[in-house]
């Protein structure tokens, strides 16, 4: 038997074909453009995912017999807005997660509603990203669409509308729109009157490994699949990472250095920080978790690299860096498109500090790779200090194929790093969730514990952890410094 697990990325789908005894037997990957329509915006069009899905689906699964087919599941990109009208066409193009138009809307929310109102509504303040200030957005700049709404929805959840025809949203995606009473997994009634939504115009909730529906026949012979294939809600790609990883018992960590990055620590138990820096939000495992997210982490490399530097040799760049970690007199701050944990401000931006006329290109690189790890560390002190206690943690993504990267933020955060054998993350946390909810395992712990395995664990070296503790103290500095330049530019 077979389970197909999507991961709907910001600028790639990548499907997976996964066995019974978690082997991923085959791979296909589809992207698509971002489109940047005005400074700070982030935008996709819903059609070109599906597409992508269509197109995906048949390097997938050729050769393969397909009527072994037994489920999918879809880990998608969260907060994003997909608005359609009674016609099922999408409205306006999906505005994404790391996008920074709402300021005046966040703003509202936070200062008019209050943080602790809606803190208590819904377990979260309002950031930038969230889908809650992109209706009210939508409502006060784009009247005319606002009124066409009949169906509002999460990326993963419009791919899986097209699927099976079903509206539906699971919780762990649906925990980032702002909508959500997270404690108690249903929607806010008076977050949607807040926003002049209906509740007929949002998904019906399901647990992350709960099957929605079927393929729809016509959709099966378009893609090639049999009849009756299962579709399960999927999750939020952060959730869906972590099931991916084994992160799903009590205090369990991991970090995710994709385009963002992210920090999520699993929890039996609701709970908030007393800031609300971090996001409370709801896991695929039916629990909960606790995560910080800053919106540009191997994008800053990728950025730097390819933008500046005019290189994609991201090895190249790094080689000799090892010998020169915990000593770099050049510091990065990483918010290339604003920043959103801890901090929550969308008017700060990337900035190197400590430049003089010996710094090398190098150094430059190697402040970035150092700037995103200080971030994740932000993140990290404030679990600390509410008495979460992070031992270790996982670490999949992108930028965790780097050995020099690896090391430096096994240092900066000063405990060991386990790298999975399986680094697919998202796709296979959703194929994950479409072996439990096809009835493979009973639950999403007995999965990860079949499945998961360690390959190599990243020890932090006492005296360089040292140097990288005095680094950080600096690191946080800088952004006080700047804050209130960032609001005189923006003026």
């Amino acid at each position: 038997m077979y389970w197909i697990g999507i991961d709907l990325g910001t600028s790639a789908m990548k499907l997976l074909l996964v066995a019974e005894s978690g082997e991923i037997m085959r791979s296909a990957e589809r992207s698509y453009p971002l489109l940047l329509p005005h400074p700070g915006w982030s935008e996709q069009d819903p059609v070109l995912w599906w597409e992508a899905l269509k197109s995906g689906m048949q390097e997938l699964l050729w050769g393969i017999d397909a009527s072994a087919v037994e489920g999918i599941g879809v880990g998608g990109q969260m907060h994003g807005l997909v608005t359609l009208d009674v016609q099922d066409e999408v409205i306006r193009p999906a505005i994404l997660w790391n996008d920074g138009r709402t300021d005046r809307e966040t703003a509202w929310l936070n200062t008019e509603i209050g943080k602790e109102r809606l803190s208590a509504l819904t377990g979260n303040i309002a950031f930038a990203g969230f889908t809650a200030p992109k209706l009210l957005w939508m409502r006060r700049c784009e009247p005319d669409n606002f009124a066409r709404i009949d169906k509002i929805m999460l990326p993963k959840d419009y791919i899986n509308y097209r699927l099976t025809g079903v509206h539906a949203c699971d919780v762990s995606d649906a925990s980032g729109m702002l909508l959500l009473d997270v404690k108690n997994r249903c929607w806010s009634r008076e977050m949607l009157d807040i926003c002049g939504v209906e509740a007929g115009q949002l998904p019906n909730l399901y647990e992350s490994s709960d099957v929605i529906g079927t393929v729809l026949p016509q959709i099966a012979r378009e893609l090639g699949l049999p009849d009756g294939v299962r579709v399960v809600a999927g999750a939020g790609d952060n959730a869906a990472a972590a099931i991916g990883t084994g992160t799903v018992r009590d205090g369990a960590c991991n970090i995710s250095l994709g385009t963002s990055g992210t920090i999520f620590i699993a929890s039996d138990r609701f709970g908030v920080d007393p800031f609300n820096s971090l996001h409370a939000f709801a896991h695929a495992n039916g629990a909960y978790h606790l995560m910080g997210c800053i919106l540009s982490a191997a994008s800053c490399n990728k950025w730097f690299c390819e933008q500046i530097l005019k290189t994609e040799d991201y090895a190249g760049e790094q080689a000799g860096m090892e010998t020169r970690l915990g000593e770099n007199r050049v510091f990065f701050l990483p918010y290339l498109m604003g920043e959103r944990s801890p901090i929550n401000d969308v008017d700060a931006r990337g900035a190197f500090v400590g430049l003089s006329m010996d710094t090398e290109r190098i150094d430059l690189v190697q402040a970035v790779l150092e700037g995103v790890a200080f971030a994740i560390r932000d993140c990290l002190e404030v679990a600390r200090a509410i008495g979460v206690p992070v031992e270790r943690s996982m670490l999949c993504g992108g930028g965790a194929k780097s050995p020099v990267w690896r090391t430096i933020f096994a240092n900066v955060l000063n405990i060991p790093l386990d790298l999975p054998k399986t680094v697919q993350g998202p796709g296979y946390g959703a194929a994950m969730l479409a072996m439990v909810g096809t009835g493979r395992y009973p639950n999403v712990q007995a999965c990860a514990d079949a499945l998961i395995e360690v390959s190599e664990t990243v020890l932090p070296d006492p005296a360089l952890a040292a140097k990288y503790e005095a680094q950080y103290r600096r690191f946080r500095s800088i952004y006080p410094a700047l804050k209130d330049f960032y609001k005189e530019c923006k003026a």
